[in-house]
């Protein structure tokens, strides 16, 4: 089953082996995910786990987050989380 995540959604990634990324979602194909003003989790505190970092965020001044690039494209994405409204990572947005 997939679940179908429309584009223009912000959404955390977690990959097989490039890490974990944050963004908005461009397009999705499968476990390919391209996104644009995406930036690179490296770590994090504040969070058990990545899920909760999607609902409700982590403690970024302790995360070590990368600046943002305009555009990725990561292959083989295992997860896919679409960041809730009141996850405080959405401030890294304005």
């Amino acid at each position: 089953m997939s679940i179908q995540i429309k584009p223009g959604t912000r959404v955390l990634i977690r990959t097989y082996s490039a890490g974990v990324h944050f963004g908005t979602l461009i397009e999705r194909d499968g476990q390919e995910v391209h996104l644009k003003e995406a930036r690179r989790l490296w770590s994090w505190s504040g969070a058990l786990s990545l899920s909760e970092i999607a609902a409700k965020g982590c403690t970024i001044s302790s995360s070590k987050i990368s600046v943002p690039v305009e555009e990725i494209v990561l292959t083989q994405a295992i997860e896919v989380i679409p960041i809730h409204k009141n996850s405080n990572i959405n401030s890294l947005w304005n």
